[in-house]
């Protein structure tokens, strides 16, 4: 009875500091319903967070809770009118975070982080595609922040007292539900907060504030990571690569040794295209199904990209490695000591360059270039740019990059290395005119995917003048030509209309891991008749290839991909997000699939050994980068 009578009075005394709370602290209880509200309709309505069961919803609707407290609990240091609007600037700055988080969703469906914020030169090339992903719904984000002003002028909070007690009571308040949130977290996901690149599994269980703070927390660690490393660390990344090499086919391995060599970025191409019609009939790619035909050519062949987009599969073509988890290496790395292909060629007298139609700093690309022993960087001011007839959105058309940049090619000190990084079939994928649309649009409910085929088929039409000048000027058979695609160019955003597009119901995880193979050809010189290999390859085997094709051994360099030529090599890709393509198993979004059927297999164990070897190897991966292990190289030889 006397329990029954001191819990009621508990129960009323609570109340009564509520309520008493909400009159003294009205406006505080009122913008922390309002941000927590906002937060929680981005993510149901801006972000796809794919929810399992009543657990992982209740996980995500109280979520931001703990981070709004902390947030608001500041204004308790201000009085009067001081506190109202410090309330409204903190709101003010909540919401735009929300509003940057949801355009680069819209466009990467991933989740800003520290290094992407800090790539301040990208920037200015990318304002054109920020204008074309802002939509009207936008408003739900940004609308009262413009309104609120002019409501609050009205309201008089003269009266209202700081509490530095109660902003102490209030963080304190927040931890403890912080803590009981990732406590609930833990029991649905075991070791949350070691699964740094899985940025939705975080967010879906933290919540997108305290995600953002612990991103910013990685970034002091990784910052620091650097100046704690010595050189045991890499000996045991060595000792692992050198257990896993492929020793190289004998039929291939320096067979083209001294041949020129070219690798063509094919922006944005993904390999479901190949062989596809558009509706009036036509080929989208004839030009790359062409080279297919009479090329090496791998149909499993997939991008390992992660926020670095095209740099990232460029840094993977170069040194056999993946991208960071965040940001760009080109970016954030640019300085560490690398292993790159420009440098292991030049003991053979070759000559390295890259032409790219854009800022040379775009990307960090001048820094980067010059660190892994790039010879010469053809940007934007080796290109004439003056007719708006030839330029899209993101620069140069195909066609005139590689009309203009024949000669400065022809004029390269033999043999050289030479990448060509496309621009034409860039998001949002639009034509300067009708004049330049060689197919018709896809006809869905995405304009992105709509548009799409258009770009494509230009960058397509481009390459075939490529090479048919490749071959008047009689390079095309004295050279090693490559071409692959740097990433997707349709994200998870237009996943309906992509299933209504390949005729299916819906997209599995297992379908739009498939989704991510991206075309990868390579033509030898004197070949005349193709050849499909269906082993499973990614990014990081380019630089092996191309290596041993050129007779140079690459069994004391240190690199995750192995030569796809070879008969010793894993069959195996491994995307950035912990995905894991073999020849048997897909393991994607914490679900083990059939590699052939597409079934979720219920014995989640069978996928254990390559999901494991997975987490392993990007691990590593990102130690050496993080700490830059390679300038240790010299010291572990001794």
């Amino acid at each position: 009875m006397k329990s029954s009578q001191s819990f009621s009075k508990l129960t009323m005394r609570l109340n009564d500091t509520v309520r008493a709370s909400f009159q003294e602290y009205r406006l505080f209880w009122i913008f922390t319903l309002l941000l927590w509200t906002k937060t929680y309709v981005v993510y149901q309505f801006f972000f796809n967070i794919p929810i399992e069961n009543t657990a992982q919803a209740f996980i995500l609707l109280i979520s931001p809770i703990s981070s709004t407290l902390f947030l608001f609990a500041f204004s308790f240091f201000f009085k009067g009118n001081k506190q109202k609007w410090v309330l409204y600037m903190l709101y003010a700055a909540a919401s735009f975070i929300l509003f940057a988080d949801a355009v680069y969703y819209r466009e990467f469906t991933d989740y800003l982080t520290m290094p992407v914020i800090l790539q301040p030169s990208n920037m200015e090339t990318l304002s054109t595609s920020f204008t074309s992903l802002l939509e009207w719904k936008d408003l739900i984000i940004l609308g009262d922040v413009l309104a609120l002003p002019f409501i609050l002028r009205r309201i008089n909070a003269k009266a209202t007292a700081a509490s530095h007690q109660r902003a102490l009571v209030t963080f304190a308040t927040a931890v403890v539900v912080f803590l009981f949130n990732l406590s609930l977290a833990e029991t649905e996901r075991p070791e949350l907060l070691t699964r740094s690149f899985d940025r939705e599994l975080l967010v879906k269980n933290i919540g997108t504030f305290n995600f953002h703070v612990y991103d910013a927390m990685l970034q002091t660690k990784t910052s620091a990571q650097k100046a704690m490393a010595d050189g045991s660390e890499l000996a045991k990344v060595e000792q692992y690569t050198r257990q896993h090499y492929a020793a190289p086919n004998p039929d291939y391995f320096g067979k083209y040794k001294g041949k020129n060599v070219i690798v063509v970025s094919f922006e944005s191409a993904q390999n479901f295209t190949h062989n596809m019609k558009a509706s009036n009939g036509e080929y989208i790619t004839p030009n790359l199904n062409k080279l297919i035909e009479e090329s090496h050519y791998w149909p499993n062949y997939y991008h390992t990209v992660g926020q670095g987009k095209t740099s990232d599969a460029e840094f993977a073509l170069d040194n056999s490695l993946y991208g960071l988890p965040r940001g760009a290496v080109y970016f954030t790395n640019a300085d560490n000591e690398y292993q790159a292909l420009p440098e292991l060629i030049k003991e053979d007298n070759y000559y390295s360059a890259v032409f790219h139609a854009n800022n040379k700093s775009f990307w960090n690309r001048d820094l980067m270039y010059k660190n892994i022993g790039v010879d010469q960087f053809f940007d934007e001011k080796s290109y004439d740019l003056g007719n708006p007839e030839d330029m899209t959105e993101w620069g140069l058309l195909d066609d005139s990059f590689f009309e203009q940049s024949i000669p400065m090619l022809e004029e390269l000190p033999e043999p050289f290395y030479a990448k060509f990084i496309t621009l034409t079939n860039h998001f949002p994928y639009t034509m300067p005119s009708e004049d330049y649309e060689l197919v018709p649009k896809f006809e869905t409910n995405s304009t992105t995917l709509n548009n799409f085929p258009q770009a494509l088929a230009y960058q397509d039409y481009a390459l075939g003048l490529f090479i048919d000048e490749l071959k008047a000027n009689g390079m095309w058979d004295d050279t090693i030509f490559v071409v692959y695609g740097d990433h997707y160019g349709i994200s998870t955003n237009h996943n309906d209309a992509m299933a209504d597009l390949l005729g299916k119901d819906e997209l599995t995880p297992y379908d739009v891991a498939k989704l991510q193979a991206v075309p990868f050809a390579v033509h030898l010189p004197g070949q005349a008749k193709g050849e499909v290999h269906d082993t499973i390859g990614s990014h990081v085997d380019m630089k092996p290839t191309i290596l041993h094709l050129l007779g140079i051994d690459t069994s004391d360099t240190v690199g995750f991909g192995s030569d796809l030529l070879s008969e010793d090599r894993t069959s195996r890709a491994i995307f950035r997000d912990g995905t894991v393509i073999t020849e048997e198993y897909v393991w994607t979004q914490s679900t083990c699939y059939d590699a052939s059927s597409g079934e979720v297999v219920e014995d989640v164990s069978l996928c254990g050994p390559d999901s494991e070897e997975a987490e392993k190897i990007l691990q590593m991966n990102d130690d050496l980068i993080y700490s830059d292990l390679l300038r240790f190289k010299e010291q572990t030889e001794q």
